[in-house]
């Protein structure tokens, strides 16, 4: 299995995420999105995976500082990609792909389900 976090690194919640795969062994490749762009069909196969309002953070940084026709331009899957990849700091972080359903966000308590032995 080939695991991604993706993720900016000064991020406090993928420190959280990026510790947490590192003290239980599991082995990740981190995509850091500032440095790193995210291909079109990537973003596109997360949104197959979790709703576009899941991915979209409503309550960062970027999202506050844009403007109010940008914000309510974000209605749907499709518009929600194009936001994502011209802004990707909007995106809810950390996103792990690779280890069964996309995760996004993250919790100790999910990845230790997520990688339980036998899951």
């Amino acid at each position: 299995m080939s695991l991604t976090l993706y993720g900016i690194p000064n991020c406090d919640t993928v420190k959280k995420a990026r510790t947490w795969l590192a003290d239980n062994g599991i082995d990740f490749t981190f995509h850091d999105f500032k440095k790193q762009p995210l291909a079109h069909d990537t973003v596109a196969a997360w949104l197959t995976d979790a709703h576009w309002d899941v991915l979209v953070n409503r309550k960062g940084t970027t999202w506050r500082k844009l403007d109010e026709a940008a914000r309510a331009a974000v209605v749907d899957a499709d518009s929600a990609l194009a936001l994502m990849l011209a802004q990707p700091s909007v995106i809810k972080r950390p996103v792990l792909a690779g280890a069964g359903p996309l995760q996004v966000g993250f919790s100790a308590e999910r990845y230790g389900a997520l990688f339980a032995p036998g899951a």
